[in-house]
């Protein structure tokens, strides 16, 4: 596992860019035990070149996905490699063999067990580093599996926001959705109101987003997992919950992007990383909303509750006593209209775009 790594260290040197994921998190992630292995299966393979390790990847099952899209699909993520296309390709057929055993029609990916955790390769917009749970891989990536084969299945983009410029007619939207009965309030992060929020978001999510690609719904324990890891991080300012007869309809989760603040930590939580994560962490001016989760019997126009849940979060991040000067929204799939419609209409401009072939 060390060797498996310790490879993107020497895949990305000195690229300023590039956020050093934390290594504890992939461990747990591929561990015999994980979350992942009641409902699927996984196997992770090292190329090497001598004693060298020149490659990565994990080879991968949803059982989950199997039955949604009522076919075998193979999946590869956790990919790293030098600007070798044999090793790319002894990285592929690796993964592809090790499938067979499930009787895999197709193999897709990047996807790292889950759309939950991580995926996509980022194919524009190398001239920033990734924000907070996004990835980032060098450009010649594409080159290696468009080479061995691979065509394009997907399209994801992320948008950016200036926090300070909305137009009004999203505070419109705020004063109608108001008058419909829908009331607002952040989220809770104190007591007993934080695991209900949670589970309450869980329920919303699952409901809002049934038809995502590629996706099946999490555990109520994964989702409360994640939501635990990022506790820390969450500011009530800018994520707006709305309800209506004390039940949560809706939901905009903006978080503050401390990727930028997470570089310092390199993989592990050291007493020296920790206390320069926490300085860097200070200086963070901007966000990234992850999601704009609407019930789907509160999507029809007349609720509004989609703008005004965009007007409440970019409110809070652009208040006095915040920082936040723009926010990231990511990612929206390219044939998602309705969301990015809702985006592009707060003036967001479309700046960096991934793929998953």
């Amino acid at each position: 596992m060390r060797a498996f790594l310790d490879l993107p260290g020497r895949i990305y040197g000195n690229d300023k860019n590039w956020v050093p994921p934390i290594r504890n998190g992939i461990i747990q992630q591929l561990a015999p035990n994980s979350d992942f292995k009641t409902y699927g299966d996984f196997q992770a393979f090292i190329a090497l070149k001598g004693d060298d390790v020149v490659g990565r990847i994990v080879a991968a099952t949803n059982f989950r996905l199997n039955k949604k899209e009522n076919r075998n699909i193979g999946l590869f993520g956790y990919f790293e490699c030098v600007d070798q296309q044999g090793v790319s390709d002894a990285l592929f057929e690796c993964a592809a063999s090790w499938l067979k055993k499930y009787d895999c029609e197709v193999l897709r990916g990047p996807i790292d067990l889950s759309t939950h955790i991580n995926c996509l390769f980022l194919i524009d917009g190398f001239d920033s580093p990734p924000c907070l749970m996004m990835p980032y891989n060098p450009p010649y990536y594409m080159d290696l599996v468009e080479n061995a084969g691979f065509k394009k299945a997907r399209d994801a983009f992320a948008y950016d926001f200036d926090m300070t410029a909305l137009s009004p007619g999203f505070e419109r939207a705020y004063r109608r959705a108001l008058g419909a009965g829908i009331k607002f309030r952040p989220i809770r992060l104190s007591g007993g109101g934080f695991e209900q929020d949670c589970r309450s978001m869980y329920a919303v999510f699952n409901n809002s987003f049934t038809d995502n690609w590629s996706a099946t719904p999490r555990s109520e324990s994964e989702f409360l997992a994640t939501a635990r890891d990022l506790k820390s991080i969450a500011d009530p300012d800018i994520f707006p919950i709305a309800e209506k007869g004390g039940e949560m309809i809706g939901f905009w989760m903006g978080l503050p992007d401390v990727n930028r603040a997470l570089k310092y930590l390199n993989g592990r939580f050291t007493p020296w990383g920790v206390l320069k994560y926490l300085w860097h962490r200070r200086k963070v001016e901007q966000a990234r909303v992850l999601a704009v989760g609407v019930l789907p019997e509160y999507q029809h126009s007349s609720y509004a509750l989609g703008p005004a849940l965009v007007h409440l979060g970019m409110q809070g991040g652009a208040g006095n006593k915040k920082r936040y000067r723009r926010a990231e929204l990511s990612w929206v799939w390219e044939d998602n209209k309705p969301s990015r419609k809702l985006t592009e209409a707060s003036g967001a401009k479309r700046y960096k775009t991934y793929r998953i072939l």
